[in-house]
């Protein structure tokens, strides 16, 4: 009788198998992400300036500030992050405000959209050398 019995249990696993597989066959499967984020950060060098994206969807700017003045930093305005579609190449500009210079240009530059995490960074510094990443 035991026989049987091991018999039966192969076939109560062989029956759990095909009925997984029919339904795994059934489920519809996940759909590739087909846009992703991009993070622009400005300075930390106390200037001002605006980078720029090409295709558009970034624009975004910082003032100049001095640390020494008491003032916290100003958070940055415009659009700083943007949604691109995946496998998209973005090529970046910075232009330093009047009293400002580039100090270090977009990097990296350009940035072909990955998923997951997609970023490129600006300093700018004022004209005058006071300047953090000097």
């Amino acid at each position: 009788m035991s026989k049987y019995r091991n018999r039966a249990w192969r076939a109560t696993g062989v029956i759990t198998a095909l009925a997984t597989a029919a339904a795994i066959g059934f489920v519809a499967p996940a759909e590739a992400q087909s846009t992703a984020q991009l993070n622009a950060y400005v300075s930390d060098g106390w200037g001002g300036g605006t980078i720029t994206s090409n295709p558009a969807g970034i624009n975004c700017h910082t003032s100049a500030w001095d640390p020494y003045a008491g003032d916290p930093a100003p958070d940055p305005t415009g659009t700083c992050t943007a949604s691109f579609p995946i496998g998209t190449t973005v090529h970046f500009s910075a232009t330093a405000d009047a009293g400002s210079y580039v100090n270090i240009p977009p990097d990296p530059n350009p940035v072909t959209i990955r998923a997951g995490y997609n970023y490129t960074g600006v300093v700018f510094c004022p004209s005058t050398g006071l300047c953090s990443a000097g």
